[in-house]
């Protein structure tokens, strides 16, 4: 089920993600892992989520797949918001950085997604995680290919 073409079907990208967010749901994901999209504009995207013990290693630090479900999302949903009514996109390739280790006592963190440059059929989207001081937690660069719906 897509929640984003339910919410906003005939919208361009970023009324749709306009439209999602108007909407207060949720996907899965973010439920799973309590981040939640706060903010989009022409070729931004930000999300924001607050990492504890249902994002945890083994090790009680946070796992890096947060780090990158996040990171991921910001990429894509910059890119999504270039976007027309009958385009979609997925990620080819993203590459992260991790930079500083995150526990539950780091707060809330806010992942804030970029675009490069997006074309026909590629798009180059960047993304920075900071925590609530400014402080880079980890960064990423990622390849997505745009297409017809």
């Amino acid at each position: 089920m897509s929640m984003v073409a339910t919410i906003g079907a005939g919208l361009d990208g970023l009324a749709q993600l306009q439209a999602f967010i108007a909407s207060g749901r949720r996907p899965g994901i973010a439920d799973s892992l309590d981040f939640d999209l706060v903010e989009v504009g022409d070729g931004l995207a930000v999300f924001e989520g607050t990492p504890g013990p249902h994002a945890y290693n083994p090790m009680g630090i946070v796992h890096g797949g947060y780090f990158a479900t996040l990171l991921d999302s910001a990429c894509g949903c910059a890119v999504h918001t270039k976007l027309s009514a009958t385009q979609a996109y997925t990620t080819l390739e993203l590459k992260i950085a991790l930079h500083k280790a995150m526990t539950g006592q780091t707060g809330r963190v806010r992942a804030e997604g970029k675009v490069i440059t997006c074309g026909r059929r590629v798009a180059f989207s960047e993304a920075r995680l900071i925590d609530g001081e400014g402080r880079l937690l980890a960064s990423a660069t990622s390849t997505l290919l745009v297409m017809d719906r």
